[in-house]
Parts: C-alpha cells; sequence; structure tokens
C-alpha cells in the first residue's frame, strides 16, 4: 500500500521549510488534515472491515447501494483532494438496523484506504503491511 504524502503542495513545503529554518508553526490545511488521521494495521481491523476490503477489491458486489459513492471530505479530516478522489464503503456492524457507523474510505492512489469507525470523526489509514 502507498502511503499518501503528509505535504501535497509546494505550498505546504515551502511553509514546513521555513518553519524549520527560521522558527514558528506550520498551518497549511494539508497538514492540519495529515495530522488528524492516525493508521491502523489491517490485523487491527474489524472481520467485518476485512471483508468490506475483499468486496473493494474484487469489485463488488456490496450489501448497500450507497457503497461506491463519492466521498465529500466535508469534515476536512483526510487529506484535501479533488472532488471524486475518495469513495466510501460500508462496514457492516452486527445487530445494527442500520448501516452504522463504520466505514472505509478509499482514495485513488493503489491500496489506499482509511477506516472509521464514527462516522467521520476520525480516521486511521490503513496499513496492509502489519
Amino acid at each position: 500500500m502507498r502511503i499518501p504524502p503528509r505535504i501535497t503542495t509546494l505550498g505546504g513545503a515551502a511553509a514546513l521549510l521555513s518553519a524549520l529554518l527560521i522558527g514558528g508553526s506550520v498551518t497549511t490545511a494539508a497538514t492540519a488534515a495529515s495530522a488528524s488521521v492516525g493508521s491502523i494495521c489491517y490485523s487491527g481491523l474489524p472481520a467485518q472491515a476485512h471483508d468490506t476490503l475483499d468486496l473493494i477489491d474484487a469489485g463488488g458486489p456490496f450489501p448497500y447501494r450507497q457503497d461506491g459513492s463519492v466521498f465529500q471530505n466535508r469534515e476536512g479530516v483526510l487529506p484535501k483532494q479533488r472532488t471524486g478522489y475518495y469513495h466510501e464503503y460500508t462496514v457492516i456492524t452486527p445487530g445494527a438496523p442500520t448501516r452504522g457507523a463504520r466505514r472505509v474510505v478509499t482514495g485513488d492512489q493503489v491500496r489506499e484506504g482509511y477506516y472509521t469507525s464514527d462516522h467521520y470523526a476520525t480516521f486511521d489509514l490503513i496499513d496492509r503491511g502489519c
């Protein structure tokens, strides 16, 4: 799995370099969003998330019609990208009468995936290597 870059623009890189050389803080949108994304080992995901990732890799079929829809990142937690970059998929919650709060959100980079268990409040980048 490729890990998305933490600073995605030249402006963010310039701000970081300036902060390192002169002192101060970096407050770009890219670094603010990246700071709020943690990481999780594939082995640490619930079994239902493994099922969802398997369905994504296979191209479906998915249990909910909303699966595969564009994720807008309105909360701004994930790194800022163009509209259509992210897509969301339901992670089934056993016993829940609705889709529940758990999702996998994928990005356009190879095997880029994020897991949220709290309906987009926080995200963890999925590390498939552990």
